[in-house]
């Protein structure tokens, strides 16, 4: 790679190792100028043909400006120069232009912890100039951009020189000084230092005269008199009363960016309170000290006498810094010389108090590392401010408002990526959205993606957010700069137990944890697990969202991950098998008394690895709820560390919740799992995922996937000889008949699945086929069967101890019930009132909903019985289920109709209609038919008999009472039609 070096603190220079390049041409060199002088950003095509041609360029200009740029790509190494469609830019090393590393020395000099640092620093950046910046290009827009260059060297010279006068070298630099003058002849503190400097050198007479000089060429020049503080050094010196140096206000704050972006209300809430110390902690890169430079320099006017800046280095790669340390540094800012400052501490402590008791200070105390570090620092003056960031938490200060980090919100971050990266961001709004939520909303991690982009002009946003994807942390890197080392620098600084517990958090599948958690993937103790939790969190390594729940930022898991695959491969294999086996218990536990035996005779009745924390657990749902959306990753993670039996045994164990809670998008777990299974070669679990995927299927709607699917699952359990199973199967294959409306076929089924199950000697197990037979025996009218079964179903649901099922059997035994006639309407409203309350929660509830809607309507109330239609309903497609969505239609289009709402109720119908025909269920589509042709038959009877002809058709092959209905109607119409 060569090395180049880029020098315009003079004449503008180039060299490729040490070799002048070939940059002669006048207009290469104004180009080479501007893109130098504005080094970091793209500078517009207008701004360079301005420079090269002034307010009036040539037709020809663009193509004459891209015979330069070409140019200038051959003289310099490859992919120096950056296009942009805005226009061009130049990419340069830290150590390539002379500029930077002048601006650099300064930053150095001005936080430096010594006077001999920083007149070192000063003086190697000084003797980078070689001259006025671009001296020999004329162009105004280079003119006017290097004088701020010019600009700058002024002040440093001038800061240089009070640092040598207040280590008593003025013999040694008024020669120099004079030098100085001559260039810079308007300067009136230069002058100010050269006449202190020949007065400290016995020469008082060329002092008096120098100031002479200085009030001619004022008037000569400007027409102006000397300023207050050069006339008052005149004066001084004229009754023989020199004073100090002229002293400059001390701004010893570093550079801050110029792109700072959102934070508004953060910042107005900020600079609107009036504690003395602001303490703003947060994560590595999440903008903890450029936030309080920003805050620094909106409210820098408000403390005249000092701006004073330490870095604590408390997350650094050197050893925090001591208080006694600290404390020279701030001293030395506010002028105290290196020999007055006491050895001892407390002296020193002393001091500090006794400078600052007058003054209104600014400190920004950077990075703490404790709040011992800085109980000694803090101004007691009143009228100061500190500004404290730490990435940790510092609990220990009083009097102090502290403020926790906020990440940016994705409008701010896209925001800040644009104002980096240009106009590609608003191009690829989508994509830069994307790469926003990879970044997490880190500061850091935004402008490093947005620094990726700009130095890379023809990548598309999509292209870097393709890199993303593959691996965050390696792409979010320019130059020194990268988000893994700043979260290095936090991960190092831990003790070695919370090490450990962050690396192994790593190898967690899922986004959000708890303490358990912490202790299965450990082997620590709970109490020990939850206090390292705390530690993690106080240095923003991890997030407290709810008490006792924790997360980790997307990047720091990436990070964690990276470090826990240096472990060992058994040592992370012990680690995830211990957090699997806790997520199976966890499912375990949430599954129903019903169905509870069947999952642990399917899991292999298992033995936690970890009992006291499966104990622990206070709310297994609720955390089940909580992880729903990462299961898959759980079973992906098993498979990926060879142990595929927790691949398939977690959604297993979880499939109760899921189902009964209703859960959608669980077909890809049931997939994932099913192969698990296979790669396990364990045909149970073979039968025990496809069953689970059956009931998604079947929830779908696709029937023909279910039965596939359960056909797979009874070739199984005949080959295992588990009756049990087959009993259980053919319930679940009769269940998805009946949905078909294949409602005969539906009940042989369930009895043949009641069959199996009374040989293989279990007395009252899960309900399938106990619930087909209710269902479908109701759906034929033969209701006294049907409450058989509803009541036999509800029987093992109390034995069972099972809330859902007891309500949903008393649903289906009060359904039964009202078409035999059988009890008091009020008593049958009650009823379904404690269902209700028994299925919260739980889909099914909405079946209660439904049938206490229709009681409701056979009184003659019509508006509750709407109003809980609706609910019904809008359960059903909240979970996905199309039969109870098209049963609820049908229901409420029915009770419309009986309310005199025909028009409703006819538009109901005809949304049952489409259902029907998207998801194939032909008995609802004959449901739908039959409910038009009563809303038409007063309008349009021939229409009407074609739909009630149609219905009939399905009723009489289904076998279903229904039949009676629509061939009475058929028959009334037939006579309205013959007269």
């Amino acid at each position: 790679m060569s090395e180049v070096r880029y020098r315009i603190l003079g004449p503008l220079s180039v060299t490729v190792d040490g070799e002048p390049a070939g940059v002669t041409a006048g207009r290469d060199r104004v180009v080479l100028a501007m893109l130098l002088l504005n080094a970091g950003r793209i500078v517009g095509l207008s701004e360079i043909t301005e420079a090269v041609w002034g307010a009036d360029p040539p037709a020809t200009a663009k193509g004459q400006l891209q015979t330069c740029v070409s140019r200038l790509r051959r003289a310099l190494p490859p992919d120096a120069i950056l296009t942009d469609r805005a226009g061009y830019g130049i990419q340069i090393g830290p150590d390539e232009l002379d500029a930077v590393v002048f601006g650099r020395l300064v930053d150095d000099a001005r936080t430096a912890g010594s006077a001999e640092s920083a007149r070192s620093a000063y003086k190697i950046g000084l003797d980078l100039w070689r001259g006025p910046a671009c001296a020999e290009i004329d162009a105004q827009a280079v003119r006017q951009a290097a004088a701020a260059l010019d600009e700058r060297r002024a002040l440093a010279i001038e800061d240089w020189v009070d640092l040598e006068l207040d280590a008593g070298r003025a013999r040694e630099i008024v020669g120099e000084l004079g030098e100085l003058v001559q260039r810079f002849p308007l300067r009136e503190r230069l002058r100010g230092q050269f006449m202190i400097a020949l007065h400290r050198s016995g020469r008082q007479a060329d002092a008096l005269a120098e100031f002479r000089r200085a009030r001619d060429t004022l008037a000569g020049e400007l027409g102006i008199e000397p300023g207050p503080e050069l006339q008052d050094l005149h004066r001084r010196m004229l009754v023989g009363e020199p004073p100090p140096v002229p002293s400059a206000p001390i701004r010893c704050l570093p550079r801050t960016v110029g792109d700072f972006t959102g934070r508004d209300e953060l910042v107005d809430r900020l600079l609107g309170g009036n504690a003395p110390v602001l303490v703003i902690d947060g994560m590595a890169g999440s903008g903890k000290t450029t936030l309080a430079l920003h805050l620094a320099a909106l409210a820098g006017d408000r403390f005249p006498d000092a701006h004073l800046f330490v870095d604590l280095h408390g997350h650094s790669e050197q050893e925090p810094l001591q208080p006694a340390a600290a404390l020279s540094i701030l001293l030395r800012q506010l002028g105290v010389g290196a020999d007055a400052i006491p050895a001892e501490f407390v002296e020193r402590v002393a001091l500090w108090r006794t400078e600052t008791a007058s003054r209104r200070l600014l400190v920004v105390l950077d990075n703490a590392a404790s709040s011992a570090q800085l109980a000694d620092l803090v101004p007691t003056s009143p009228g100061s401010l500190t500004l404290v960031t730490s990435r940790r938490r510092l609990a220990g200060l009083d009097d102090v408002q502290s403020v926790a980090m906020p990440l940016l919100d994705p409008a701010e971050a896209t925001a800040l990526l644009g104002r980096i990266a240009g106009d590609r961001i608003a191009a690829e709004p989508e994509a830069a959205a994307e790469v926003v939520r990879r970044c997490g909303g880190l500061p850091l991690a935004v402008r490093l993606a947005g620094a990726r982009l700009a130095h890379r002009p023809r990548w598309r946003v999509a292209d870097l957010l393709n890199r993303l994807n593959e691996a965050a942390l390696p792409e979010l890197t320019v130059e020194h700069r990268n988000v893994g080392d700043a979260f290095a620098l936090s991960y190092t600084h831990l003790a070695e137990p919370a090490r450990r517990q962050f690396l192994l958090l790593g190898l967690y599948p899922g986004r959000v944890f708890d303490a358990p958690v912490a202790a299965a993937l450990s082997g620590l103790a709970l109490p020990e697990a939850r206090d390292l939790l705390d530690d993690l969190v106080d240095v923003h390594l991890l997030e407290e969202p709810e008490p006792g729940t924790y997360r980790m930022h997307d990047l720091l898991r990436e990070f964690a991950a990276a470090l826990a695959g240096g472990l060992p491969v058994r040592e992370r294999q012990d680690a995830l098998a211990g957090v699997l086996d806790l997520q199976l218990h966890v499912a375990l536990a949430t599954n129903s008394p019903t169905h509870r035996p069947v999952a642990v005779a399917e899991l292999g009745d298992p033995v936690p690895l970890r009992p006291d924390l499966v104990e622990a657990l206070a709310d297994p749902e609720r955390r089940m709820d909580r992880d729903i959306a990462d299961l898959t990753a759980f079973t992906d993670a098993a498979v990926a560390a060879g142990r595929p039996d927790y691949g398939w045994k977690i959604p297993r164990a979880a499939w109760c919740l899921l189902y009964y809670r209703s859960y959608q998008d669980t077909e890809r777990l049931f997939l994932a799992g099913l192969a698990a299974a296979r790669i396990a070669t364990d045909p149970v679990g073979e039968a025990a995922l496809a069953n689970c995927l059956a009931s998604v299927y079947h929830r779908q709607a696709e029937y023909e996937k279910a039965c596939e699917q359960l056909m797979l699952v009874l070739q199984i359990r005949e080959r295992l000889d588990d009756l049990d199973g087959v009993g259980r199967v053919l319930g679940n294959l009769a269940n998805v008949h009946d949905a078909m409306g294949r409602f005969a076929e539906a009940v042989e089924l369930g009895l043949k699945g009641r069959r199996a199950m009374a040989l293989s000697g279990v007395r009252v197990g899960p309900s399938s086929s106990l619930n087909a037979l209710t269902v479908s025996l109701g759906k034929l009218g033969r209701y006294r069967e049907g409450l058989y079964y509803a009541r036999l179903r509800l029987l093992g649901a109390i034995e069972n101890r099972d809330r859902q099922q007891e309500g949903d059997s008393l649903t289906e035994v009060i359904r039964m019930r009202r078409h035999l006639g059988l009890g008091d309407p009020a008593l049958l409203r009650r009823y379904l009132t404690v269902a209700i309350r028994l299925t919260e929660g739980y889909g099914c509830q909405a079946k209660a909903y439904n049938d206490l809607a229709e009681i409701h309507a056979d009184d003659g109330r019509f508006d509750e019985a709407l109003a809980l239609h609706r609910r019904a309903l809008d359960t059903a497609r909240r979970i996905g289920d199309r039969v109870f969505e098209s049963e609820f239609l049908y229901s409420l289009g029915r009770t419309q109709f009986a309310a005199g709402r025909a028009g409703d109720a006819y538009e109901t119908f005809e949304e049952l209609f489409r259902l029907s025909r998207e998801f194939r269920l032909p008995y609802a589509a004959a449901q739908a038919e039959a409910g038009l042709a009563a809303c038409v038959a007063d309008t349009d009877p021939d229409r009407a008999h074609r739909l009630w002809t149609r219905a009939l058709t399905v009723f009489t092959d289904r076998g279903t009472p229904a039949r009676f209905e629509v061939a009475e109607r058929l028959a009334e119409l037939r006579v309205r039609i013959v007269r």
